[in-house]
């Protein structure tokens, strides 16, 4: 992983902990993945319309069957 030792990633994880608090990172890292997700689907030339109905397709697999 980029040459990084696991020291170094230790390192780097308590930085961004003292930095933004434990009750900060979940919120930081929805928020990146759904920015993720929206580059995703613009790249893929998903619109708006397409977009909603996708997240309606999610939204319906998470019933009883999809667990």
């Amino acid at each position: 992983m980029f040459g990084l030792g696991m020291q170094e990633v230790l390192v780097i994880a308590l930085i961004v902990l003292l930095l933004f608090g434990g009750k900060k990172i979940p919120e930081l890292m929805n928020g990146l993945g759904k920015g993720v997700k929206s580059f995703k689907d613009g790249m893929n030339g998903l619109g708006g319309e397409a977009q909603a109905e996708e997240t309606k397709k999610e939204a319906t697999n998470d019933g009883p069957e999809g667990k």
